[in-house]
């Protein structure tokens, strides 16, 4: 047990956040923490970090909050780095100070055994470095390189000072930290929000590997599908547990409600029998023995309640185009997208009715292609042309920071100033402004809310052409179910920018990638853009090409298969020898006689690492090689 919570309550002066919380987690468990927005999640990240205390229970009942001896919790609180002035890539190394204290000793003793190499000086230096090998020392480097790459950051990027990054910079270069400090509990809030997908990919992989324990707030369903084995939901003030995946707990949530609606059914047709029975024959004295074995029966019950119905309160807009367009949306020709520097060219068509969702990685030119044919910004070269009768309606996702002193009534009406009170009331309920809630000034709003005020806004004009650019990003998993039913049932044409992958499934009839200045197109939606980019990993990678005449070499599934057989036989016996290897390497590095040499003790621990590493990347090769086996992923080539 890391960390419970029995009978949790947490208050600000008369205002109840959480009550009667029970929560547990364990090492090595990854729980998901879900709920409505404003239910009480983040209150209960800041009560298991430390940041908030448990309130005292009016009633004498007692809480408590306990956590195991010497745990370190981990939680990316509000951004503040000691000294500005040290480069990104010393500021990540921080999260190694264990490892780098080792590397100081070890080359301190390492001086010391080359004037005076007594036993005493070889024991520590050889304990040393066994430790620095239990702790990743030889690995580290390449570990905090490869997350600060996924993260989007360059080689260059790693000499520069923390003063020279953005806010969003500096949040990435502490979540790296904060990810390669492995603590005992990494409490993660919104982990997946303005990282790209390959950033949130690589995440879902390491966090996967992570040994230690994980608690996740997040509204990526798929993210949170790959990671975790047990869901906490807290909804309308109480907290219930479920094991297994994202998915896994919605079916279960789903099947518990219909059973107990069921029981309940059952249970009131029951009690009518019963208490028609009684009503029968409590008067008739022949009777009156079975009535009131019917009575106690009745009392002796446990009423079966109905079952409340899940919190899926949400906003809706059943909204067609004013008008259709004309066939061809938007054509783009060689169109080059940036700022100073092109990152893109783009050409493509879209007809009426396509949506098309944009992904890739960040700083590519996604949202810039958005920004260009919109006209927020200039394009640096091509051309592109709206059909007739297009009627735009932009999303930008900048809009839930923007900035007004007017309420929530003023700041719609403003725009619509035809409409009546009665009107714009509607309008606004629809998005849930209701009653107080529409004369809250704008600034006062959340990042959800101004979203679907910006949202209420756009879908009022009734536009034939969306173009949104991550419209999700504030929203709870409910308000992108319901944005997505209503995407779905647009009939006009729909251009988005997400890192949603489960959205843009749900979605896009067909996908843009930007990758590295290449622009792709997939006409059969994110599922066929997967296979493909599977299929071009597979072969860039193990397939070499070897002709000896122009005739083309065809190989069956049957010949295919049979390679792959043969070289995972081939592997096993690369790994048995690796093996071997390592144990007697590992045997000579303890003899007393490569203890006392420390230059042959660095050659051997060396070795010993070339030949570890030699023996992972066979043991991947091996287990991917096994999935292709099991899965059938051979056929015909050419």
């Amino acid at each position: 047990m890391l960390v419970k919570i029995t009978n949790g309550c947490v208050a600000f002066g008369t205002n109840t956040i959480l009550s009667n919380i029970d929560f547990q987690i364990n090492e090595g468990e990854k729980v998901a923490l879900v709920g409505r927005n404003g239910c009480g999640k983040t209150t209960l990240l800041k009560l298991i970090s430390g940041e908030y205390e448990l309130s005292k229970l009016d009633n004498g009942e007692t809480s408590s909050i306990i956590t195991a001896r010497n745990i370190t919790i981990g939680y990316l609180k509000q951004i503040t780095f000691e000294d500005e002035t040290i480069t990104l890539e010393d500021e990540v190394k921080k999260a190694y100070k264990e490892i780098s204290d080792i590397e100081v000793r070890m080359e301190k003793l390492l001086s010391e055994m080359e004037s005076d190499s007594n036993s005493s000086v070889i024991k520590k230096y050889s304990e040393l470095q066994e430790r620095y090998n239990l702790l990743g020392g030889y690995t580290y480097k390449k570990e905090y390189e490869v997350a600060i790459k996924q993260f989007g950051f360059t080689d260059e990027d790693k000499a520069k000072a923390l003063s020279e990054f953005s806010g969003g910079q500096r949040t990435k270069i502490a979540f790296i930290k904060l990810l390669l400090s492995k603590p005992d509990l990494l409490v993660l809030d919104e982990p997946t929000n303005h990282l790209d997908i390959n950033a949130i990919e690589w995440l879902e992989e390491y966090l996967k590997e992570y040994k230690k324990a994980v608690l996740i707030v997040a509204h990526d369903r798929e993210f949170l599908d790959k990671i975790v084995s047990s869901v906490y939901e807290i909804e309308r003030g109480k907290m219930a547990k479920y094991t297994g995946n994202y998915s896994a707990f919605a079916e279960k949530k789903r099947l518990e409600w219909e059973i107990q609606q069921k029981k309940h059914i059952e249970q009131q047709k029951e009690i009518a029998h019963l208490s028609g029975l009684v009503d029968r024959f409590r008067y008739k004295a022949t009777k009156a023995a079975m009535a009131q074995s019917k009575i106690k029966q009745l009392d002796r019950m446990d009423i079966v309640e109905v079952p409340e119905l899940a919190d899926t309160k949400s906003f809706y807009a059943d909204f067609e185009p004013e008008y259709q367009s004309v066939q061809l949306v938007l054509s783009a020709k060689d169109l080059k997208i940036g700022y100073s520097k092109i990152l893109s060219t783009v050409s493509l068509n879209i007809t009426r009715g396509e949506k098309i969702g944009i992904i890739g990685g960040n700083g590519l030119g996604k949202s810039t292609f958005l920004k260009t044919i919109v006209g927020a910004m200039p394009q640096l070269g091509g051309t592109y042309s709206f059909g007739d009768k297009v009627k735009i309606g932009y999303f930008d996702q900048h809009m839930a920071q923007y900035k007004s002193d007017k309420t929530v009534l003023d700041e719609y009406w403003d725009e619509f100033p035809d409409l009546t009170q009665t009107e714009v009331r509607s309008a606004l309920g629809a998005f849930l402004f209701t009653q107080e809630d529409v004369f809250k000034p704008v600034n006062a709003l959340s990042g959800g809310e101004k979203v679907r005020l910006e949202l209420c806004k756009i879908l009022k004009r009734r536009p034939n052409f969306l173009i949104l650019d991550e419209p999700t990003n504030h929203m709870d998993i409910i308000g992108k179910e319901t944005l997505e039913k209503m995407l779905k049932d647009y009939t006009g044409t729909l251009l988005f920018v997400s890192h949603d992958r489960y959205f843009v499934k749900q979605i896009a009839s067909s996908v843009l990638v930007f990758d590295n200045g290449n622009v792709d197109y997939y006409p059969f939606g994110y599922e066929d853009y997967l296979e493909k980019a599977a299929k071009k990993f597979v072969d860039k990678e193990t397939i070499v090409v070897k002709e000896k005449s122009q005739k083309k070499k065809f190989t069956t599934p049957g010949k295919e298969k049979a390679k792959i057989e043969a070289r995972i036989k081939k592997l096993e016996v690369l790994l048995e020898e690796c093996d071997e290897k390592i144990a007697k390497l590992q045997e000579e590095i303890q003899s007393e006689e490569v203890i006392s040499d420390y230059v042959r003790l660095t050659e051997l621990q060396e070795e010993l690492m070339a030949q570890e590493e030699m023996n992972m990347s066979y043991l991947e090769e091996w287990g991917e090689l096994q999935d292709r086996l099991a899965e059938g992923s051979f056929g015909c080539g050419s």
